[in-house]
């Protein structure tokens, strides 16, 4: 079954908001876990706006399901994701300025540049995955890099959902498919959530992971930890 890693850096965005430590980043991920979500991600910024490094440090110690980092390669990052050593690092090609990650890596224009930050992250035995569209060229040269998976950019099937899920979706079942063809794995996020969810996990095959963040902390407000994490989870089993 497709894994379902939930981003908490609505939840520290929340705390920075008011200062102190409510809500505690920490304790959310380990009752993510608990109720059953089998991954963690964050996306620490160097404005810390969010996620702080501190968080990561943090989680890393505590979190025993897959910890993700994604993240912009500068050298700040790459340092403190070679320090924690997560199950995976999720390259991003937003800069820090960025309010969120709105695109995916140009491999082709940026593949000598990706392949020594794979290399570097793979040496120290973190798998790697790159944020892309669905562009067959884009995942082909992604290929070309070394990494071990790719991140489908999701916010274009979102946005088209509601105009016709067939039409929204093809582009990333074939990518999927191209992207089996070249012997990487494919996880998939931004703008996933319950309302699409099951359609985009029925026709992407194969789709190692999902990394849901916004809308999932979101629901959460009405619904309840517990309750949003297993309802995202039976989208998955559909």
């Amino acid at each position: 079954m497709t894994k379902l890693s939930v981003n908490i850096n609505k939840v520290a965005t929340i705390r920075n908001a008011r200062g102190g430590n409510v809500p505690n980043v920490l304790q959310v991920a380990l009752d993510c876990e608990h109720f059953g979500a089998q991954g963690i991600t964050v996306h620490p910024r160097p404005d810390e706006r969010h996620i702080r490094y501190s968080d990561v440090r943090e989680l890393s110690k505590a979190v025993t399901t897959e910890f993700n980092i994604e993240g912009y390669p500068c050298k700040s990052f790459i340092d403190l994701v070679l320090e924690v050593k997560p199950t995976q690092v999720t390259l991003v090609p937003d800069p820090p300025e960025a309010l969120t990650s709105n695109a995916g890596w140009d491999t082709v224009k940026n593949k000598d540049f990706l392949i020594d930050i794979v290399k570097t992250f793979q040496s120290a035995g973190i798998r790697t995955s790159i944020f892309t569209d669905t562009r067959r060229s884009i995942i082909e040269t992604a290929a070309l890099t070394g990494t071990n998976r790719i991140e489908l950019y999701t916010e274009p099937y979102a946005s088209a959902y509601g105009n016709g899920k067939e039409a929204a979706v093809k582009d990333f079942a074939e990518a999927a498919k191209v992207a089996s063809e070249c012997g990487l794995e494919v996880n998939a996020g931004h703008d996933l959530s319950l309302v699409n969810l099951a359609w985009f996990a029925q026709n992407v095959k194969p789709l190692a992971e999902v990394s849901i963040g916004h809308a999932l902390i979101s629901d959460a407000l009405y619904l309840g930890l517990k309750e949003t994490i297993k309802q995202y989870l039976n989208q998955l089993k559909i």
